[in-house]
This record gives structure tokens, sequence and C-alpha cells, in this order.
């Protein structure tokens, strides 16, 4: 067990869980305001984030996973 990794991964989750409220949140913001000029950068980036929380998600636990159970090896390397 890493904990080194365990501790990366938890945060990766973290910060895409904070991700993933806020780029709904942003992207209805936006959908609000379609008329408004700021309506694309704002969409922009609640798209970003929507993307980014999945991103990490993704990411974190992979990072988890390898902490715990060590990292994948090769098929040669068995």
């Amino acid at each position: 067990m890493d904990k080194r990794l365990l501790q990366k991964g938890i945060q990766r989750v973290f910060l895409g869980i904070a991700a993933a409220f806020t780029g709904p949140v942003v992207l209805m913001q936006a959908f609000q305001n379609e008329d408004h000029p700021w309506f694309w950068p704002v969409f922009g980036i609640g798209a970003f984030l929507a993307a980014l929380a999945i991103g990490l998600g993704f990411w974190g636990i992979r990072l988890l996973l390898d902490g715990l159970l060590g990292p994948k090896k090769k098929e040669r390397d068995q």
C-alpha cells in the first residue's frame, strides 16, 4: 500500500467532486442568460469544469487503485 498515491488519489477525487458541483451551476447560469454577451465565455468555463470533473474522477480512482493494489504490471514483466 502506497500512502503517497492514496493521498493523491483522494485529493483528485475530492477536486473532481467539487468540479462536479461547480460545473453544472456555471452551465445553468449561462443558459439562464443566453442573450447576454458573456454567454459563450461562461458556457465554455462551465463545459470545461464539467469535463474536468469527469477526468479528475477517473484519474483519482486510478490513483486510489494503484495505491491500494500496486501499479499494474505489464504482460512482458510477468
